[in-house]
């Protein structure tokens, strides 16, 4: 059985959700971007899934929003 999503990785996936949902981009073309298959961000939004994020989509989300990886991080722990 998959591990349970932490707070710090539901936190993460949801501000990169806000920072896509606010630059009008869908989940499909986020995906293709980072060069995987269409469902990919799918995966990682859906709470259903286990799917999350490793430090190389974040930096390279980070590039294609034209952003800072640190933008998808809380100001303090969680």
């Amino acid at each position: 059985m998959p591990e349970k999503l932490t707070k710090i990785e539901l936190y993460i996936i949801a501000e990169v959700r806000k920072i896509r949902e606010a630059r009008g981009m869908s989940q499909m073309d986020l995906s293709l971007k980072l060069g995987k298959a269409v469902g990919f961000i799918g995966d990682i939004e859906a709470p259903s899934k286990k799917a999350k994020y490793n430090i190389k989509h974040l930096n390279e989300i980070a590039k294609i929003f034209d952003c800072s990886p640190k933008d998808f991080w809380p100001e303090k722990s969680i």
